[in-house]
């Protein structure tokens, strides 16, 4: 199936400004918002009788939560449901290709166990059972357990960065899967001039998220930002037309959570050269856009995976 996508969505920020004067509405309403798009394609992929999805997005794009999300929302529609993650068929760090400087080239799909995966959906396809790898991320090896899958009739969500690649699934007849493509479509703007995009809302997302729960600091997350940005050109991207079904993963409200957290992790992370440059540019964008406060968060909303760790020790309010 070949997809058009329509345009993203350009919001002036001032009015993303007024809205923000009701905090609390505006969350609600974005958060409701999602729900429903993730309650839609909970319907499309029950219509489509198919036992597998294959679910992608680019990085931070919220691909993994929301993952679970559809999985949640297909349960309470009578389908049983379960997610697998492809960071379970890692080969391990010996096995994975390099860049041409000699770095690891962590984005390339041959870090995958491809075969594996082939047989393993195949299985799931024909049979709804399969056996699953458990990859060691301490050791950054294959552990030698396995995770028994049994759909029990219902829908395996098949989450990861090169999830359409049809590698992946080539043992399996292409109108028995059912492809999600997740990623932000919303973007912003001043006097009709594009000032936030959502590569913008992304690198903030993993920033404030690698900071704060992955002991990562903002200069590892800066400094692998621009390879990152390949590895989705090169592995990601191309196959986006190929989705049955785009999940927009934008947060209306969102915009004033990174407002509220960008100047605090600037003055507790030491930056400098071109990363300094790259989270000060990004940080300008956000100069005009009303803060919210993270208290706004519902306990299960989708952005707890970037916005509801601690960054520095402290929570942020």
């Amino acid at each position: 199936m070949i997809t058009i996508w329509v345009p993203k969505r350009l919001v002036e920020v001032g009015l993303y400004n007024v809205a923000a004067r009701s905090p609390a509405e505006l969350a609600s309403l974005s958060e409701q918002s999602y729900r429903e798009r993730v309650r839609y394609a909970a319907e499309k992929v029950r219509f489509s009788g198919t036992k597998i999805v294959m679910l992608t997005g680019p990085s931070a794009s919220g691909k993994t939560t929301s993952a679970h999300k559809l999985a949640e929302e297909l349960e309470r529609q009578g389908t049983p449901a379960r997610v697998v993650s492809l960071d379970n068929f890692f080969r391990g760090a010996q096995y994975y290709p390099r860049l041409p400087d000699g770095t690891l080239d962590y984005e390339n799909p041959d870090t995958l166990d491809l075969p594996l995966i082939r047989q393993c959906l195949k299985e799931l396809n024909e049979t709804g059972k399969t056996m699953l790898p458990v990859y060691d991320f301490s050791k950054e090896a294959r552990s030698s357990e396995t995770e028994e899958i049994d759909l029990k009739g219902g829908v395996c969500i098949v989450e990861g960065i090169h999830a359409l690649n049809p590698e992946l699934t080539s043992l399996v007849p292409g109108d028995q899967i059912y492809r999600v493509y997740a990623g932000l479509r919303e973007e912003y703007c001043i006097d009709g001039r594009r000032t936030i995009n959502t590569q913008d809302i992304r690198l903030c997302r993993r920033t404030l998220r690698d900071a704060a729960t992955r002991g990562r600091s903002p200069a590892k997350t800066l400094a692998m930002w621009d390879r990152v940005l390949d590895g989705e050109t090169r592995y990601i991207k191309g196959f986006k037309t190929t989705a049955d079904f785009l999940l927009d993963t934008s947060f209306t409200y969102e915009l004033g959570l990174i407002a509220k957290l960008l100047q605090k992790v600037r003055q507790q992370f030491t930056l400098e050269g071109h990363n300094a440059e790259l989270w000060d540019e990004t940080a300008r964008r956000f100069e005009h856009v009303a803060p919210v406060a993270l208290d706004l968060l519902p306990a299960d909303s989708m952005l707890r995976e970037f916005y509801a760790g601690e960054i520095g020790g402290k929570t942020a309010q």
